[in-house]
């Protein structure tokens, strides 16, 4: 996938992952940020696990599931 779509992705999944924990995020232009570095964490998390995604769907999904395990890691260090 090229490094565009790539980019497209992991902000929406960083508005995603915003949007399903509350409380948690950051603000838009921070979730944006998360989400591509969520999207790098979802990658790593399913290569680990042996998991593979197929088209951008898969991706987005992957994505937003590194998202929200990156930004409840994050919520952990900001509440201490």
């Amino acid at each position: 996938m090229g490094i565009i779509w790539s980019i497209i992705i992991g902000v929406l999944a960083g508005a995603i992952a915003g949007w399903l924990m509350k409380g948690s995020g950051f603000g838009f232009l921070i979730n944006l940020l998360v989400g591509l570095v969520g999207s790098v964490l979802g990658g790593w998390v399913y290569g680990l696990l042996g998991i593979t995604t197929g088209g951008v769907l898969g991706t987005l999904v992957m994505s937003v599931i590194g998202a929200v395990l990156l930004l409840w890691i994050v919520s952990l260090f900001r509440r201490a």
